[in-house]
């Protein structure tokens, strides 16, 4: 299959719902006064995960796309601290930390498989 977009990313389709779960989590779960601090951050972290694999496809080339996947991969980490926070506060339950981190994971070990991906294909062109 040939990948046309990268909206058809593995890798971006699971980082993708897992910003929308983010976003449902900051409505249904955080107080009011977390609004601009940690609601913010934790939004804008899951949101820089999916534009930087967008924008790192948009650059057509293998190692700089796979630079704007390792960015992604660290707003992942930063999103999982976020979230960490979030049940330090009491704002989350352990049961949704968990939940959560099976997720990261997921999305974590599908963006490292599309940037060694990326890198044998610029091997391969080298």
């Amino acid at each position: 299959m040939v990948i046309k977009s990268f909206t058809q990313l593995d890798s971006y389709k699971e980082c993708r719902l897992l910003r929308k779960n983010i976003a449902q989590l900051v409505k249904s779960f955080f107080p009011a006064d977390e609004r601009f601090r940690l609601s913010d951050q934790i939004i804008r972290s899951s949101r820089r995960i999916t534009a930087c694999i967008a924008e790192g496809y948009g650059r057509f080339h293998h190692k700089e796309n796979a630079q704007y996947c390792r960015m992604a991969r660290g707003s992942l980490e930063e999103t999982l601290e976020h979230l960490i926070t979030a049940y330090d506060e009491t704002y989350i339950t352990a049961e949704q930390l968990k939940s959560f981190k099976t997720q990261i994971d997921n999305c974590s070990r599908l963006i490292n498989g599309y940037i060694s991906y990326l890198l044998k294909e610029k091997q391969l062109k080298s």
